[in-house]
């Protein structure tokens, strides 16, 4: 019954046992799925409670705030990489070879060179030529690096940790974070150099100046702006390059750009050899052209040169005892960067010719000139000394000096008591009242019209009515007239009144056209004082005039340009002949005149002037309350002239032109004429030319006034005594 029950039929066919079911088994296990691992950090095991209440809520908030702040940098920062990259890639393309970088001055230079060849000054951007990494001196090259950035050929271009180092530089000294120290690296200062690739535009900048200072800007906009510049450069150019690019675009102060123009400014050689004392100091500009220049000071030139020797030592460039030979041998000037003579003379050299090939030039020129170096130093000198022992101390008095042949070449030139460039030139552009030194061209007037030396003119009271001016009664500087006195007499004393009375006889506007032909090309008075100097005039013009009645009574041109020629150019673009021009007085007028004021310095008021082994001929000048003190003279080989006054025409004290003038004339002169043989002057000789007194010629002009001739009748009633 109980197989029945249980199915037996198939238990005993299986020949199972057939066993009864347990009441209290334990249910039959159910096969295992398979499941999916739980993701890491997801895991009910792992997974920590969350807190319920405002803790759970404040951490909800940090967590979505952090994922959001982190999500925005991740894409930022993408997209400022991609930027730059494509800001990089753009530059990059733009970038030229570096041959067309090297020069990138706006305009160009102009070297000067003496009456001997050598050079002396410099005007313009001077650029001495390519160089690169592989000509230029090792020392050279190690002291930039070191100095300006001793990690070069190992960055790409930016320095982080030269950024932060300046940053924190600047603030620690009380400076905005780009303010000062910039961090920049040699490729971040080409970037600069080259204006980011901005090219020059006259119409957009209103000079060179203002677009440099634009590139120089140090804004945070123009650093970030610096970034992917220098990476293109980093990619475009292999280091030597963008070093060739720093060592020709630099500027090295005195106007020089480049380390080849600075070498050869301040050295007189190549950048190709160079000492480690001279490498030194033109890593050493680099920080503050200007400042550190040695033409502007030597001592604070070497003072930081002695830092960037200390720098290469530490960088392994120089060996300790290289830089204590260096130290005590420090770089010297050569010896024009040393004189930096001509100053005066380069800046109105520079006025002599077309402004394209001059101020404007964008080509480089070398102009032979009429400078005389060692005429300079002897004008110089004679200032220097006359003020230094003859003037009161703090006196703000200046004087002026040219020394010139009788042709006008221009040999010397100060133009007032500070040495430079670009200051007012007193010998040039100072329009002053020349005194009595106009006298010569009254005098001249009436020898050209058949005059004599020796006729006699009347010193006496003279009153001439000027038309809506009243009477004009000109007087001696002594107060007292001196009765008929021969036209020597009266030059040589300087009397104005028979200089008055001439010049009326033979027309005053004859003077003046005798005036202007000689070279005075100012205005001149149409009165009756043109004859005592009361028009204004320049040291220059008044020089000149002098130099015609030296070279026999021709006009001159005063000259400085001799020639003027590219660089690389054997033939000259333009020259000068010389500067004599047309005759203006008969050779034997200025021969008589010669000798007139040979007398006014041997024996009348120029005789300060006087030279010990040779005859001088010149005439002081001696304005209305002493504004202004002149002595212009000449020996047979050269004609010099000097002026003496204040700039804002205060009256001198105790000076005329006779005096102080007369002096610093003599001191230049001496110095000038040692060494050359004594000539005579071009003048007459009086005992040849000697006539009875009692002969009295008509000449063509001569004819005595009413005045003159009773003044003559009654001297003669008096027994002749002429110095009444």
């Amino acid at each position: 019954m109980s197989n029945s029950r249980n199915g037996g039929g198939r238990g005993t066919r299986g020949g199972r046992r057939l066993v009864a079911d347990r009441r209290n088994a334990a249910p039959a296990k159910a096969p295992r799925a398979k499941t999916r691992a739980p993701r890491r950090g997801r895991s009910a095991r792992t997974r920590r409670p969350r807190r319920g209440g405002i803790l759970g809520a404040i951490g909800a908030l940090f967590r979505f705030i952090w994922r959001l702040v982190f999500g925005i940098m991740w894409r930022g920062a993408l997209a400022l990489v991609l930027i730059l990259a494509g800001a990089t890639a753009y530059m990059y393309t733009t970038l030229p070879d570096v041959t067309e970088l090297v020069d990138g001055r706006a305009r160009g230079s102009v070297t000067m060179l003496d009456r001997d060849g050598n050079v002396f000054a410099w005007r313009g951007d001077q650029y001495g030529g390519l160089i690169d990494t592989n000509s230029v001196d090792p020392d050279i090259l190690n002291a930039i690096v070191a100095t300006e950035d001793r990690r070069f050929f190992s960055h790409w271009g930016i320095s982080l940790r030269g950024i932060a180092s300046a940053i924190r530089i600047n603030l620690r000294e009380g400076r905005g974070p780009l303010e000062g120290h910039g961090g920049s690296t040699i490729t971040q200062q080409v970037a600069k150099l080259l204006c980011l690739g901005v090219a020059f535009d006259p119409d957009e900048w209103e000079s060179e100046a203002a677009y440099e200072a634009d590139c120089r800007r140090g804004s945070l906009w123009r650093k970030i702006q610096e970034v992917p510049f220098s990476l293109a450069m980093e990619l475009r150019y292999t280091k030597d390059e963008i070093l060739t690019i720093y060592l020709n675009r630099a500027y090295m102060g005195a106007g020089a750009y480049g380390v080849e123009a600075a070498t050869q400014r301040y050295f007189g050689h190549s950048a190709t050899e160079a000492s480690p004392s001279e490498a030194a100091i033109l890593a050493g500009l680099l920080t503050a052209p200007s400042r550190y220049a040695p033409t502007s000071s030597l001592q604070r030139s070497h003072d930081r040169a002695a830092v960037v020797l200390q720098l290469m030592a530490d960088q392994g460039y120089l060996s300790a005892a290289q830089v204590a030979e260096a130290r005590a041998n420090p770089a010297t000037l050569s010896e024009a960067a040393q004189a930096n003579a001509g100053g005066y003379f380069a800046d109105w050299v520079m006025t002599q010719g077309p402004d394209f090939l001059l101020r404007d030039t964008t080509e480089d020129v070398i102009i032979r000139t009429t400078f005389d170096p060692l005429i300079q130093a002897a004008a110089e000198a004679a200032l220097e000394e006359v003020f230094a022992n003859q003037v009161r101390e703090g006196s703000e008095a200046e004087a002026a000096i040219i020394v010139m042949d009788a042709d006008g070449a221009v040999r010397a030139m100060v133009g007032g008591r500070q040495s430079g460039t670009g200051l007012f030139n007193r010998a040039t552009m100072a329009m002053r009242q020349p005194g009595s030194a106009f006298k010569p061209f009254v005098y001249a007037t009436a020898l050209d019209l058949g005059w004599r030396f020796d006729d006699l003119i009347a010193d006496a009271p003279l009153t001439i009515d000027i038309p809506g001016s009243g009477p004009y009664s000109p007087r001696n500087y002594t107060g007292e007239f001196y009765g008929m006195v021969t036209l020597t007499e009266a030059l040589r004393a300087s009397l104005n009144t028979p200089a008055v009375r001439l010049s009326e006889q033979v027309g005053r506007d004859l003077v003046r056209t005798v005036a202007s032909e000689f070279g005075i090309e100012s205005d001149l008075a149409l009165g009756p004082a043109l004859a005592l100097g009361a028009s204004e005039s320049t040291l220059i013009e008044m020089t000149g005039a002098y130099a015609g009645i030296l070279n026999g009574g021709s006009a001159v041109t005063p000259y400085g340009l001799i020639d003027l020629r590219l660089i690389g150019d054997t033939e000259p673009m333009m020259g000068q002949g010389g500067g004599i021009r047309e005759r203006v007085i008969s050779e034997y007028a200025a021969r008589q005149l010669t000798y007139m004021m040979a007398q006014a310095v041997a024996q009348g008021t120029g005789q300060r002037a006087q030279l010990s082994d040779r005859p001088v001929a010149g005439k002081t000048g001696t304005t209305t309350s002493a504004r202004d003190a002149w002595f212009i003279g000449f020996t047979a080989d050269y004609v010099a002239g000097v002026w003496m006054g204040y700039d804002d025409n205060s009256p001198l004290s105790g000076v005329t032109g006779g005096g102080l003038p007369a002096e610093i004339w003599r001191l230049t002169m001496e110095e000038v004429h040692d060494g050359i043989p004594p000539r005579p002057l071009p003048m007459i000789d009086p005992a040849q030319e000697a006539r009875p007194e009692e002969v009295i010629e008509e000449t063509p002009g001569r004819r005595p006034d009413l005045a003159e001739q009773i003044l003559m009748e009654v001297l003669g009633l008096l027994g002749g005594n002429r110095r009444n």
